[in-house]
């Protein structure tokens, strides 16, 4: 089995075991795969966020894992798991340790459930193991399909709401093929409204303090020639105070949804999401299905990841070296010394500011007169 695109983040192969991630701390001046053989490989580039986007999150979890047993299982006549017992062990504490790596994202705890479960319900070291490897693979397939499921019910939906014209949108953060196993989620409606000739222009934020949208969603836009104008964090409420452009939407992803549609994702989105409501513009959300927690009543249940000082502090940029003339990546810092720093990498847009939540299943949207969304009958 091997799955590859043109911009995937994952490139996996079962024969011989191999998983590789795009390292997207050097994108877009840089294009290096990183080579993951074992969990804790998986485990340190998704902390230090070289892999990053919900749904590519829970993949290089799983997938991590499923090169680590298939690599280790290889040496047939001196196997490393003697029993049921060593191995079940190593899986539960293998599974606990990539839940630390980014506690907001819920796929990555779904994607340790899911393996857990397939674990504790077999006997046999060699059909656990087989049984593992299937499901982490199966992850990396759903996603793509799921994403160009969201993509076509986002579009649709757009469509009809503003009378099949062609429309401008604005998105935050990078939700595309370099946040999931393909095509992506919100970037991924953004792709499907240019192939149906109903978009204009898309405006993208940089995204501070990482850049994800002024590195990684401006090498996808301009990767696929969308028309696209990148504008800093806080231009979105000027941008839609001038009605420029026929902007109708914002258009955002989700690490994590509760139950009533509350919804965590990247910082600065809770801010869009006022202005979207002031300016009468709408709020859609964009996730699979599995980013909705339904054991999470509301958005004061969900952790908020904070993150180290110097994403703030420092910024990261491409030089000339005046020595040869090459171009390196190279980082500065802008505040002075002493500086006090919050760095919160999430926030909570409650539900009553979100037009409607689309999934691979379908539009999600409020009742006439409610100001949450009825997500638990939905996922039926």
């Amino acid at each position: 089995m091997s799955t590859s695109s043109p911009l995937s983040t994952i490139i996996y192969t079962r024969s011989p075991p191999s998983l590789k991630i795009l390292n997207q701390l050097l994108l877009p001046h840089k294009t290096v795969y990183e080579v993951i053989t074992n969990v804790q490989d998986g485990y340190d580039q998704i902390k230090q966020m070289r892999v990053r986007g919900a749904p590519a999150i829970g993949i290089v979890a799983a997938l991590s894992l499923a090169v680590d047993l298939l690599s280790q299982c290889s040496n047939q006549t001196n196997p490393i798991f003697k029993d049921q017992e060593s191995l079940k062990s190593y899986i539960k504490s293998s599974l606990d340790h990539l839940k630390t790596s980014r506690p907001t994202a819920v796929n990555l705890f779904r994607a340790s459930d899911i393996l857990w479960d397939i674990t504790e319900k077999e006997n046999d070291v060699n059909i656990i193991i087989e049984k593992l490897v299937k499901e982490a693979e199966k992850m990396l397939i759903d996603d793509i399909r799921d994403n160009n499921n969201i993509g076509k019910f986002g579009a649709e939906f757009l469509a009809k709401e503003n009378q099949d014209e062609r429309i401008s949108v604005v998105t935050h953060c990078n939700t595309g093929s370099l946040a999931t196993a393909g095509y992506g989620t919100a970037l991924g409606i953004i792709r499907s409204l240019y192939s149906l000739s109903k978009l204009s222009h898309v405006y993208f934020t940089e995204t501070r303090p990482y850049n994800q949208g002024a590195r990684l969603t401006a090498y996808e836009l301009i990767h696929d020639n969308i028309p696209n104008t990148l504008i800093c964090d806080s231009m979105v409420s000027a941008l839609l105070s001038l009605n420029k452009d026929n902007i109708k939407a914002i258009i955002v992803g989700a690490d994590r949804v509760a139950s009533n549609g509350d919804t965590a994702n990247k910082i600065g989105t809770y801010q869009l999401a006022i202005t979207a409501k002031y300016h009468n513009k709408m709020f859609i959300v964009a996730a699979p299905s599995t980013s909705i927690d339904l054991n999470i009543k509301s958005g004061k249940d969900i952790i908020i990841e904070e993150r180290d000082d110097n994403e703030i502090i420092y910024v990261s940029g491409i030089v000339k070296n005046n020595e040869n003339g090459e171009l390196e990546i190279k980082k500065v810092r802008l505040p002075p010394e002493g500086v006090k720093v919050w760095n919160p990498s999430f926030d909570v847009t409650p539900a009553k500011l979100i037009t409607a939540i689309v999934t691979e299943k379908g539009v999600i949207t409020k009742n006439s007169g409610t100001n949450e969304f009825n997500l638990s009958d939905f996922l039926k």
